[in-house]
């Protein structure tokens, strides 16, 4: 089990270690989250420490000599969406740059053989997608990347999110036979697990775009290559649920933008974690709450692993479905009179 803990624990101490280092640099080079309308903080903190998580990672990989051709391309896609975030987090990107670079990061990936080939049938056997893997895989990694950066919203919210997802899905992997993406899966949690000491409320550095992109991209790009990708796949609803916190939060989002008449990518004060500090929630209130939804849902996806296909998407389309009923009803994605105007203040 050496081969599995090791890079856990050198990307969890990297990471520990470094950024505090980081965060005075940011401070000095002016990377500082300033408060505004839509930010929660009340005193400027710096950000972009998702280069921590990034370095951690990277380090940990390196230092245990894992070696495998999928490598090159989560490398290069790492370098791209790590150096578009981290712009984003200095200059603030306009909307078009950021998906472009996450794009190019999805190609990066996909350009090196990372590609959805197969998907399951749910009424029995399995499908060969031919090319149209590509711009599936394309279109998955970048929404997830938009979804962390969805949730990334409260202290420590997007980064605890993430460490939970990694558990499920590292447990997939190791059962499907994908050892060297349960590794990475494991160092990519201790290297943002390492970074959480800092960024847990009251937190003292904000990961930013460059942390909530690169953890989306990898988690991702992962879930492809470990659950997706073969002939041994399993059904896309697995990863669906495992992640099932941020893929509500988008849809709610989504939809609610667009009945309010906002573009969807337009920021507003709708997410989960805003409705429920409305409710009178603290931030470490709202956060643990959301952590145990996460839970919940990374739980149910390993559950439904060895459910029949049909099973399990039937199961998944049941539990939005319960949920879009239940948010609809609570008018947390309706076009209410409070919905409007958060998205005409943001126009």
């Amino acid at each position: 089990m050496r081969e599995y803990y090791m890079p856990f624990v050198i990307a969890l101490v990297v990471s520990w270690v470094i950024t505090p280092w980081y965060r005075r640099l940011a401070w000095k080079m002016g990377v500082v989250d300033k408060p505004n309308a839509r930010r929660l903080n009340e005193v400027p903190v710096p950000t972009g420490g998702g280069l921590v998580i990034i370095i951690a990672f990277w380090m940990a990989i390196w230092l245990t000599g894992n070696r495998h051709p999928a490598l090159p391309g989560l490398a290069m896609g790492s370098l791209v969406i790590g150096i578009t975030g981290w712009i984003d987090d200095r200059y603030d990107l306009k909307p078009r740059f950021k998906l472009l670079g996450q794009i190019l990061a999805a190609l990066a990936v996909v350009g090196n053989g990372t590609v959805i080939h197969f998907a399951t049938n749910p009424f029995g056997g399995m499908l060969y997608l031919g090319w149209l893997g590509i711009p599936l895989t394309i279109v998955w990694i970048v929404a997830v990347i938009n979804m962390f950066n969805f949730i990334d919203g409260l202290d420590g919210l997007a980064a605890g999110v993430a460490v939970i997802a990694c558990v499920p899905l590292f447990s997939v992997a190791y059962e499907l036979g994908y050892g060297f993406v349960a590794v990475l899966l494991l160092a990519l949690a201790g290297a943002i697990l390492g970074f959480l000491r800092y960024n847990f409320n009251p937190a003292s550095l904000f990961m930013g775009d460059t942390g909530a992109m690169f953890v989306g991209f990898m988690i991702s790009s992962l879930a492809v290559e470990g659950t997706l990708k073969g002939a041994t796949t399993v059904a896309l609803a697995v990863p669906v649920l495992i992640l099932g916190l941020p893929v509500i939060d988008t849809v709610f989002s989504v939809v609610r933008r667009l009945r309010n008449g906002v573009p969807f990518y337009k920021a507003d004060r709708g997410h989960l974690h805003h409705r429920l500090l409305d409710l009178g929630l603290s931030q470490k209130q709202a956060v643990l709450l959301l952590y145990g939804w996460a839970l919940a849902f990374g739980s149910l996806g390993i559950l439904l692993m060895q459910a029949p296909p049909a099973l399990a998407t039937f199961l998944a389309l049941v539990v939005l479905g319960l949920l879009v009923s239940l948010a609809s009803r609570w008018g947390w994605i309706g076009a209410d009179k409070d919905n409007q105007e958060h998205g005409k203040h943001f126009l």
